[in-house]
This record gives C-alpha cells, sequence and structure tokens, in this order.
C-alpha cells in the first residue's frame, strides 16, 4: 500500500511551490502517456499502468489505445492479457464509464467510484420497477433478480452471456421503460452486478473490435477477492495514480473524472499532501509531493489516437493542448472522436476510407516536419489494421466532413 502522509486541507497547502507551462505540461504528457516513440511501452499492461486506466466503451479502443503506445503490438496480445492472463479487467466505475484496469487497482475501484455507481444505478432501477409495474417493492424485485443470478453463474464456470442469462431467468428478461428513449433490459441488472463486483465482463464472445462478453462471478474470473478497502482509501490510491499520469491537474478536472464530489477529491488530495502549482490559466494544478521535478521535453512526436482515448478524456480544462478544436473534435454528449496529435497539441482527426487506410483531416497548418510525422503514424495505423475498418460508434464533427 502507498504511504499515506499527514493530512492537510487543500486550502492549507501553503503558496505554489512552482509554475507550470502549457508547454511542460505537454512535455509531460508525451512521456507519462507513453506517446513520444522513445518512451513506447512494452505490453498492454504497461500501457493500462501508465495510463491509470483505459476507456473500455468502444472495445477498440483498448486495443488502439495500446497500438498508439507500442511498437509491436497485437490484438491478440491485448486479447490474452484481458482474457488469459487477466491482469487487466474490464470494470465500470467513474461517471458510469466501462474502463479496463489494472488487475491491482480493482480494490480501489470497487470501494470508491464503481459503489457510487451501484448504488445510483439501485435508486434508478428500484424506482423504475416500481413505475413500470413491475414490483410494488424496487428493492426487493433487484434482490430477487440479483440473487437468481448469481445462482445461476454459481454453477457456470466459464460464464455465460447476457443471452443464456436471460433465458434462464425468465424474472429479468423484462423491458422497463418509463422514460421515453431510454428504457432497460436484463442487462442492467448485470451492469448494476458488475458495478458492485459481484461478476465481472470474462471471456468475449466477439472479435476485438465489439464486446459480447460471458459474464462470470468475480471469485471464479479472478480467485480469492483481494482486501477490501473503505471509499476514502479507493478514492485515495485512484487519484494518486492519475495525478502521477495527468498531473498537474485541477480540482476541476479531478472532479469531473471521477465523477466524484468536490469534498471526495480534497480528502484525497489533502490525504496524499498533494502540492500547488501554477498554470499558464492561472488555476491551481495539483502535483504529487514526490513529483514536481520538470520533465524533459522529449522531442519532436506525433500519434494518431482513437475515439475516447484516455489523453484526450483525462481532463475536463482541455485548452492546453486542443486550442480552439473542442466543438471539432467532441460530438454534442462530450465523448472525444479520433484525434491527431503533434508534439501535445492536437491538430485534426483521422478516419478510413473503404479500403481501410487511414487518412488525415488536419484543422490547422503544420510545417512539413510535422506533417511527415503524422503521415508516417497514417502509415503505421494502416499497415496494423490490414484493411480492417473500425466503425466508432462516435464520431466528431471533424470526422463527418
Amino acid at each position: 500500500m502507498p504511504t499515506v502522509l499527514p493530512r492537510r486541507s487543500p486550502d492549507a497547502a501553503g503558496p505554489p511551490v512552482r509554475h507550470v507551462t502549457d508547454a511542460e505540461r505537454r512535455a509531460r504528457l508525451a512521456v507519462r502517456h507513453m506517446l513520444a516513440p522513445s518512451f513506447r511501452a512494452g505490453s498492454p499492461q504497461d500501457v493500462t499502468r501508465a495510463m491509470t486506466v483505459l476507456h473500455a466503451t468502444e472495445p477498440a479502443t483498448v486495443h488502439l489505445s495500446c497500438h498508439a503506445r507500442t511498437n509491436a503490438l497485437t490484438t491478440a496480445d491485448v486479447d490474452r492479457a484481458l482474457f488469459i492472463e487477466r491482469g487487466l479487467v474490464r470494470q465500470l466505475a467513474m461517471r458510469r464509464t466501462l474502463f479496463v484496469f489494472p488487475r491491482d487497482l480493482l480494490p480501489a475501484a470497487w470501494a470508491g467510484p464503481s459503489a457510487r455507481v451501484a448504488a445510483a444505478e439501485r435508486a434508478r432501477m428500484a424506482g423504475d420497477v416500481v413505475e413500470a409495474g413491475l414490483a410494488s417493492d424496487g428493492h426487493a424485485w433487484l434482490d430477487h433478480a440479483r440473487a437468481d443470478v448469481l445462482a445461476l453463474l454459481t454453477t457456470a464456470a466459464d460464464g455465460l452471456t447476457a443471452r443464456e442469462i436471460r433465458r434462464a431467468v425468465p424474472a429479468i428478461d423484462v423491458k422497463v421503460a418509463v422514460r421515453p428513449g431510454d428504457p432497460w433490459t436484463a442487462s442492467r441488472v448485470l451492469t448494476q452486478l458488475g458495478a458492485t463486483a459481484d461478476i465481472v465482463r470474462g471471456t468475449n464472445t466477439a472479435g476485438w473490435y465489439a464486446s459480447r462478453p460471458r459474464w462470470t462471478l468475480t471469485r471464479h474470473w479472478l480467485g480469492a477477492p483481494p482486501a477490501a478497502l473503505d471509499p476514502a482509501a479507493g478514492y485515495r490510491e485512484i487519484v494518486r495514480r492519475w495525478l502521477y499520469t495527468f498531473g498537474p491537474g485541477t480540482e476541476d478536472d479531478l472532479v469531473w473524472w471521477l465523477g466524484a464530489t468536490r469534498t471526495t477529491v480534497r480528502t484525497a488530495l489533502a490525504d496524499l499532501g498533494a502540492l500547488p502549482v501554477t498554470l499558464d490559466t492561472a488555476a491551481t494544478g495539483w502535483l504529487l509531493p514526490d513529483d514536481l521535478q520538470e520533465v524533459t521535453d522529449p522531442g519532436r512526436w506525433a500519434a494518431l489516437l482513437p475515439v475516447l482515448d484516455p489523453t484526450v478524456m483525462g481532463w475536463c480544462g482541455r485548452d492546453f493542448y486542443l486550442g480552439p478544436h473542442r466543438a471539432q473534435l467532441f460530438e454534442r454528449r462530450g465523448n472525444a472522436g479520433t484525434t491527431a496529435w503533434v508534439d501535445g497539441r492536437v491538430v485534426g482527426c483521422w478516419v478510413q476510407d473503404v479500403a481501410g487506410r487511414v487518412h488525415l483531416r488536419l484543422l490547422e497548418s503544420v510545417t512539413p516536419a510535422e506533417r511527415r510525422l503524422l503521415d508516417e503514424e497514417a502509415q503505421r495505423l494502416t499497415a496494423w489494421l490490414d484493411g480492417f475498418r473500425v466503425t466508432p460508434v462516435y464520431t466528431s464533427p471533424a470526422m463527418r466532413t
């Protein structure tokens, strides 16, 4: 367990210890996110640890995020880490978003953000069940549904798909439509069970670009459960890792990224002894007390990142890398499309043609040297995809132009 320093309120942390420019933030991003070529990782596990977690709402994002940060990685390598070695695990957590976690960070997620999501899911589902007329006691209905699913999976060591579970447990084979355009079905029960860490998304029965998991008891997939953490300890560990990956970040960044309260964030920062720094935006950022040294500029680099990549989704204050392009690169619900990066700045996006070739769509002028770096990355990604066309759910205005 990491050392917990004497607690100190962020308000009492004293004056800023130094200034961190946007240029330095971009250099930290290149190094910590393993995007500069000389800092690329060697495995999916290395990538995930570097990024704290990987976004997994779109299944292909996990593999594409790993490719962007490695030199010689295949989709099979990522699947092996997820489904054979099981050092990486898919878990619903912050902001009710699906992520890939390093296995050792799961207890922190279960205690903190996943528990928060599970409680919100329970309250919403219980209310919906009553409003839909399925039962007079929504919590009792959910408890029975959960128990039936867990009993079924007890004898299914390899897990079952959502369709198989629905057929075996008719009580959850329902459609609840109490909000126009927002119905839910049996899978919502599985989602809530996953948020409480009773079950986990196990083996994927589809290709790397789709998600059709076998739901499995967590103890079947991961073995004996690790020691439980309290919520404060869970949030503290996640904030610690986030600060190393994304720091300096502001309170607003952390509140948004965690989907947590400002009190939760301030408590974690105080427990970690985080120190304030000033940013070019005039906001206060935070760094870990043992991470105050300036990061050396890694040199010229370019990267092509997928939809919802953890780098572009890491902060809510994004001007230092997005510049004026936010509206063109995010769809209306706040989900990022593909992005093309040069030296820590987003300069456009990328798309594929009918043959699967990767093409750049730039939103600003770049130098000939920068264009060469971008073209090299487009060629590298084209070769890696080998004719396969990724069809993302979330597309930005720039991707649709």
